[in-house]
């Protein structure tokens, strides 16, 4: 078994005991969001990261995933799994639709589309009073009970957001390391010289635009099963801020990255702003800290400290001479 294997595998066993390891069904709902937040982070990451997609919109899916959810499970008289296909389907046409309108400009107008159309999509959640519940919100959604399990407790719940993580998390690390990943970085980096190659960078582009956005309609479905309850909130810029912020802190362009900014930005939410009044200065402190020593991010910063580290402790052993053979002291 290969080493990147044998940690992914003890990173699972690890996260499936941690109910038991903390034992408080406060920090097990607090891991759990954590676990949604980092697939909504992991999937800004593939446009971020791996395609130098920088985007402010990122939230639209999981909110559109969750209103659909909840309305065609709790109003609509569908099913769970019909209301997942609908909510899956829905945002799949709306990642197509956003893709081929803000890849129509690149860099800054790229940033300001993907920003105008998920505000455009937070106005129209606000607005829509008879579909979303307006301000109010759409609530009324019960986690069902697949083969007698209850997902209404905390840790049944957890170990369902942690297979969800798992599939993603490998999902999205074949895409990366796949030859269309790989082709999504040369359109990151040399967009010129793969279109003279005969690359279609903006097919590339779209399709992972649009791969991105169905892993954030997942991430909307166990927001709104974790919740039950969804508001304009949900597709606000801030909440997009917030993501995005997630991976820039945690290292964007790597798999681990998002995950690890999705820990530190939930726990300085949820535990920090219970001993600090003002937590999101206590957040802006941390970034501004990151973006000073190590700017690549928290997971490659990490890894660069570590093996300087290493390299210095090393030094002064490789510097001792090495003892004289006998065939020098004759």
């Amino acid at each position: 078994m290969s080493r990147p294997i044998a940690l992914a595998l003890a990173a699972v066993i690890g996260l499936a005991l941690l109910p038991a390891a903390i034992g408080s069904d406060y920090y097990v709902n607090l891991a759990s969001q954590i676990l949604i937040a980092s697939i909504l982070a992991m999937s800004l990451n593939l446009l971020v990261g791996f395609g130098g997609l920088t985007s402010l919109g990122h939230a639209a899916y999981m909110g559109a995933a969750a209103y659909l959810t909840i309305y065609a499970t709790a109003h609509a008289g569908f099913g769970h799994l019909a209301g997942l296909c609908i909510a899956l389907g829905g945002t799949l046409l709306l990642a197509m639709l956003f893709g081929y309108l803000a890849l129509r400009a690149t860099g800054l107008g790229f940033l300001m589309i993907t920003l105008a159309l998920g505000q455009i999509l937070w106005g129209l959640a606000f607005r829509w009073v008879s579909f979303t519940g307006g301000d109010n919100g759409l609530g009324g959604l019960k986690r069902p009970q697949p083969f007698g399990i209850d997902l209404a407790q905390a840790t049944s719940f957890y170990h369902l957001v942690l297979i969800v993580f798992a599939l993603a998390f490998l999902a999205i690390a074949c895409f990366t390391r796949s030859p269309f990943g790989q082709s999504l970085a040369g359109t990151r980096d040399q967009p010129r010289r793969m279109r003279a190659l005969g690359y279609n960078v903006s097919l590339i582009q779209w399709i992972s635009f649009v791969y991105a956005g169905v892993w954030g309609g997942v991430a909307g479905l166990l927001y709104a099963y974790y919740h039950q309850f969804v508001s304009p909130q949900a597709l606000h810029l801030t909440t997009s801020a917030e993501t995005l912020l997630m991976v820039i802190a945690g290292g964007a362009g790597t798999l681990t990255g998002p995950v690890v900014g999705a820990a530190l930005v939930l726990i300085l939410k949820n535990v920090a702003s219970v001993y600090v009044t003002r937590w999101v200065m206590l957040l802006g402190v941390v970034f501004v800290v990151i973006v000073l020593f190590v700017p690549e991010g928290l997971v490659p910063g990490v890894a660069r400290w570590s093996r300087r580290l290493t390299a210095r402790w090393r030094r002064p052993a490789a510097s001792v001479p090495a003892p004289l053979t006998a065939e020098h002291n004759s």
